[in-house]
């Protein structure tokens, strides 16, 4: 199982964006098989930060996962939208 949080903060004008962008990935995504992943995403108390949470059973999912065009299209715009080095990746070990 691989596990992993990103974070990162967005300028206060894009929130409303970025939002769009996260709902029209999620509905890609319930197009694929959804006993493989889960993928959910939420934003911290300061309305800027958000956290995505993901989990993929081989490398394999997590890679047609990450590939959805929509997906793709989100993580360049986000990262055009001025992250000022925010994006944090993490990949968390179970115990």
């Amino acid at each position: 199982m691989i596990n992993v949080i990103v974070t990162y903060t967005v300028k206060p004008e894009f929130v409303l964006q970025n939002k769009m962008n996260i709902q029209k990935f999620l509905a890609d995504f319930k197009n694929l098989d959804q006993k493989a992943f889960e993928y959910k995403v939420y934003v911290k108390e300061d309305g800027v930060t958000f956290l995505h949470y993901s989990n993929y059973i081989n490398e394999e999912v997590q890679h047609e996962v990450l590939n959805v065009p929509s997906f793709r299209e989100f993580q360049k715009l986000r990262d055009e939208s001025g992250l000022n080095d925010t994006h944090k990746v993490e990949i968390l070990q179970s115990v």
